[in-house]
């Protein structure tokens, strides 16, 4: 009976969440044209700099060579992993194959649209963007597309959840999303997630979901929350840490001002700064 409830309570929450990131104005916010200044600068600094020091950690330059495999779960319209695939290839380090998933149907379109506008012919050739819930990506995915699953488990080097893995823990299925993950994963293989850190005390959308939604909908983890599925599972935590005091919606002048208020904030008050990163690693004996 508890887990009857249980499953219809997720189900309630499952569909408030896609009825939200299926709205115009949710989809604005994660395609490059309308999304906001914030996440562009982010892209090319806090979070560039960061997806380029764990793939040169964790992935042999052989791999980077011949070909690396990436995917982000929660992709939203494609923009963070668009603006990888392009950048990466600008440093010389190839991608063979990247895939993107989300659970709304219309940021996948989004997405796919994001693709063809911004990606070379080439390039276009290599990233794929499915419809796929964040517990549930292999089967989603095998049946969306004719990719065997044996193509998949073991196959990815950098795997990426950015503002997504929030969710799952609110509907309880992190565990599950987290041992996908490592099925995914290569040995060796890294996943980075960054989600709001819930002791940043002036989030606009949280302020908002208290008075609109239920105690459970506008949750967050704690950094050692978001830890914790990881360590479960079996990963090595590279990184467990706050950082990053400028929001992705900021515009060109609050971005500029951000920036440089940023070592100040770092050095008063790390623990309060927007997000959470956990990069954590599967073990080269690992399958």
């Amino acid at each position: 009976m508890l887990n009857q409830v249980q499953s219809e309570v997720n189900g309630i929450l499952g569909d408030r969440f896609l009825e939200e990131y299926s709205r115009e104005s949710t989809i604005r916010r994660y395609t490059k044209e309308t999304a906001g200044c914030g996440i562009q600068y982010l892209l090319d600094h806090d979070y560039g700099k960061l997806y380029f020091d764990v793939l040169e950690k964790c992935v042999p330059k052989s791999r980077m060579q011949a070909g690396i495999r990436l995917w982000e779960f929660g992709c939203g319209g494609g923009m963070n992993l668009i603006h990888l695939v392009s950048k990466l290839e600008e440093h010389g380090i190839t991608v063979s194959a990247a895939h993107g998933t989300d659970f709304s149907p219309r940021l996948i379109d989004a997405a796919r649209l994001e693709a063809e506008t911004y990606l070379s012919t080439e390039q276009r050739k290599k990233v794929r963007f499915w419809v796929a819930r964040n517990e549930n990506l292999i089967d989603d995915v095998t049946q969306a597309s004719e990719i065997r699953k044996e193509h998949l488990l073991g196959s990815f080097d950098l795997i990426l959840g950015v503002n997504t893995i929030r969710y799952c823990h609110r509907l309880g299925n992190e565990d599950k999303c987290v041992r996908e993950i490592l099925s995914l994963l290569s040995p060796g293989g890294a996943c980075i997630v960054i989600d709001m850190n819930d002791k940043f005390p002036a989030f606009r959308s949280r302020v908002r979901d208290r008075l609109t939604k239920g105690k459970r909908a506008c949750y967050l983890p704690s950094l050692d929350q978001y830890a914790r599925p990881f360590l479960s599972a079996g990963f090595r935590i590279l990184r467990k840490a706050n950082f990053c005091w400028i929001p992705h919606s900021a515009g060109l002048q609050l971005t500029a001002f951000m920036k440089t208020l940023t070592p100040v904030l770092n050095g008063v008050a790390p623990s309060r700064a927007m997000r959470s990163v956990i990069v954590a690693q599967k073990d080269f004996s690992a399958r």
